[in-house]
């Protein structure tokens, strides 16, 4: 009877921290994602492009979320990367200045890199915009 006992505490034991691991690994996620709010997908050369958003965690905006712009060209070549914290409010604001740049159409990536303390375990969540630079 001594014996049941504890077979079957240790397999309880065995379930229960076997549960905390699992569980922990199930939220060991920051999932945090750029917004970008009523984009435009046409420019003259020699505009800037602007683009804002917000930064969504928990259908929420959040501060201070570390956010990477990456412009590139129709060939994939990168010509602008640059990263930044979203404001207070969860807001974010990109600015490319498009006048050294020949007509064509680009791509800007945003990436979520999420809080500096949910760095290692960001799933880096991003929103690309295409858009057009047309002659004046």
């Amino acid at each position: 009877m001594l014996m049941g006992i504890k077979q079957k505490y240790i397999l309880t034991s065995t379930l229960v921290l076997l549960l905390a691991v699992i569980s922990t690994y199930a939220v060991a996620t920051h999932i945090s994602k750029p917004v970008l709010v009523e984009p435009i997908t046409q420019y003259t050369v020699g505009e800037k492009v602007v683009i804002n958003g917000w930064v969504d965690y928990n259908a929420q905006p959040t501060a201070d979320v570390l956010l990477n712009f990456q412009v590139t060209t129709e060939d994939g070549v990168v010509i602008v990367e640059k990263s930044f914290p979203s404001d207070k409010q969860g807001h974010f604001h990109f600015e490319f200045d498009s006048k050294d740049q020949p007509p064509g159409t680009y791509k800007i990536v945003v990436t979520s890199q999420c809080l500096e303390i949910h760095r290692s375990i960001c799933s880096y969540n991003s929103e690309t915009l295409i858009f057009n630079l047309n002659n004046p």
